[in-house]
């Protein structure tokens, strides 16, 4: 990210952000910012509240406290398909695609999505050409080009994660939010899938990507955020972030960070 880009007004804004759940505080006045461009990593130990942070971005959750900001116009309050609209896109850890139709066919359902909103749409938007060549042209961004005709149900995980994020990346986001996208593939899998989202990140699409895996979200971010219990503790470039003993104390087993960090730093 250059200086100019670091001064411009950032893509996302989240200002003050707390979410309660009855008398649990999941997320604890956290403050960030997205700049259009950034692959931005948002990590931290189990349960640190880096899903309900995106949720309460996306409004699958509502904050009780603090601002959201996208392209600097406030979307705290608005409904979740409004969020979607304004660019927003999520791509989530639990992969569910309509599995009695064609991989193909479940992206280009996302991407007439707009069409889809109502019956009386849906009844005035028969011809699907556009959204097929979308849908396409979206299989063949995240490798899966292969597969479009095939059912999702027959599909490894692998497969499975790379139509989760055409589907999401079908809706044409400003901003992507990937919620694990690693989880569950071997080493091997996770690579290759970090390096398309690297690649989609170089095309110009804003990421902030949830991930575990310490040593391709080195490899790939260009900063990270850090929570624990609800709180942001650490923002910044990955390997001062990384060095930081708030950070290495947060995670259980430091020596585990320790690690994945020199890892990923070597395979920079």
């Amino acid at each position: 990210m250059n200086a100019t880009t670091a001064s411009a007004t950032p893509l996302l804004r989240v200002s003050g952000v707390t979410v309660r759940f009855g008398g649990l505080t999941a997320i604890d006045t956290v403050s960030f910012d997205v700049h259009q461009g950034e692959l931005l990593g948002l990590i931290g130990p189990n349960g640190a509240g880096k899903t309900t942070m995106l949720r309460s971005i996306t409004g699958v959750v509502r904050a009780t406290e603090g601002q959201v900001e996208l392209d600097g116009q406030r979307i705290e309050g608005l409904p979740i398909d409004r969020r979607i609209l304004r660019g927003l896109s999520l791509s989530q850890q639990l992969v569910k695609p309509f599995r009695e139709i064609s991989v193909i066919d479940n992206v280009a359902l996302a991407a007439g999505s707009t069409k889809t909103a109502s019956p009386l749409k849906s009844l005035l938007h028969v011809a699907r050409d556009e959204e097929l060549a979308t849908a396409r042209k979206m299989l063949e961004r995240v490798g899966i080009a292969q597969h479009a005709d095939q059912r999702p149900g027959i599909q490894p995980l692998g497969v499975l994660k790379r139509l989760e994020m055409a589907r999401a990346l079908a809706l044409k986001p400003r901003l992507f939010l990937l919620d694990e996208p690693l989880a569950g593939l071997n080493s091997k899998e996770a690579r290759a899938l970090a390096d398309t989202i690297a690649e989609i990140n170089r095309q110009g699409v804003t990421i902030v990507l949830i991930e575990h895996n310490l040593g391709e979200v080195m490899r790939i971010c260009q900063r990270l955020v850090v929570l624990d219990n609800g709180r942001k503790i650490a923002d910044g470039e990955p390997r001062a972030v990384m060095n930081d003993p708030v950070v290495r104390a947060a995670y259980l087993g430091g020596d585990t960070l320790a690690t994945a960090a020199a890892d990923g730093a070597q395979h920079a």
